[in-house]
């Protein structure tokens, strides 16, 4: 993804310098502009890879559960679970591979209760943080550890349901935005090869290129605003 990203953020950085300032030389400081793109593109896939694995530790959660209903230890419960994670994710998601880790340090004779503390470390996901605070708790105080992870994967799984509604009934402002997002461009590049050398005096004196710096900054502004009010709401 890392490569995918660095040609995301120059053909960018290209663009933006043919479209204010049409200037080869425009390229090195939008670059910084470039970066910019990159780094609302990479928080949007971290987001959605927290939001899958948080999915997946729900299901993790509940067939322990399952498991625990059945009679195993809390912690064969927790290796019994991969097959199931594996069955409805498969092989190469991410809850495999933590589980995968978890199931190591158990036989390494490691502590559950540490092993899901850092399970929440890795995944920096405050739900599995809370989770494994809440099992430790229950675990010390011989609680009804069956119970309390049923309890805590229906927790998870209105919160998902939630941001499932809230994205349904965004989904319309978020295609707005980003058509708003795309329509300057498609504006003003319709009326330059419609009429071609309308924009020339933008490019060609101080005044022009001052005007067309106000015009980025202001984007940018607005392109900003839009992320941070869409990533307040979902979190």
């Amino acid at each position: 993804m890392v490569w995918q990203d660095v040609v995301y953020g120059v053909a960018l950085a290209v663009f933006f310098a043919y479209f204010f300032y049409r200037s080869a030389w425009a390229v090195v400081p939008m670059l910084a502009v470039g970066a910019v793109f990159v780094y609302y593109r990479q928080r949007k896939r971290m987001h959605r890879h927290s939001r899958q694995l948080l999915l997946e530790f729900k299901e993790c959660v509940l067939s322990v559960a399952g498991s625990l209903k059945a009679g195993y230890a809390v912690e064969n419960a927790f290796e019994e679970s991969m097959s199931d994670i594996e069955v409805m994710f498969g092989k190469e998601c991410c809850m495999l591979k933590e589980l995968e880790t978890l199931r190591r340090g158990l036989r390494n004779n490691e502590i559950l209760e540490n092993l899901l503390q850092d399970m929440a470390g890795r995944s920096g996901l405050e739900e599995i943080g809370e989770f494994a605070e809440v099992f430790a708790i229950a675990k010390r105080n011989s609680g009804n550890v069956a119970e309390i992870i049923e309890l805590y994967s229906r927790i998870i799984s209105n919160k998902l349901e939630l941001e499932a509604e809230l994205q349904t009934l965004l989904a319309a402002k978020q295609l707005e935005q980003k058509v708003m997002n795309v329509m300057p461009f498609f504006i003003v590049l319709y009326l330059e090869y419609s009429n071609p050398g309308y924009f020339d005096m933008m490019y060609h004196s101080l005044f022009g290129v001052a005007m067309m710096t106000l015009c980025l900054g202001v984007y940018l502004c607005a392109f900003g605003l839009s992320e941070k009010i869409f990533a307040k709401t979902f979190g």
